[in-house]
């Protein structure tokens, strides 16, 4: 009887220290979305260091 008394208080323990949940409170937050305005360059501006580092080779060819 001693043994049943026991493992009654042992499983009424477990039971109360598993009472809470182990999933995650997922908090679901909107993401922030950030808008940069593009900024108006001419079409030209991004052939300038390729355009150098051609004629340097070139130069360095020709030598």
């Amino acid at each position: 009887m001693k043994k049943l008394v026991l493992a009654a208080a042992f499983a009424g323990a477990a039971s109360t220290a598993m009472a809470g949940s182990y999933a995650k409170d997922d908090v679901v937050m909107e993401p922030v979305v950030v808008v940069e305005e593009a900024q108006a360059t001419s079409s030209s501006a991004g052939l300038i260091i390729p355009l150098i580092v051609v004629a340097l080779l070139a130069a360095a060819a020709a030598d």
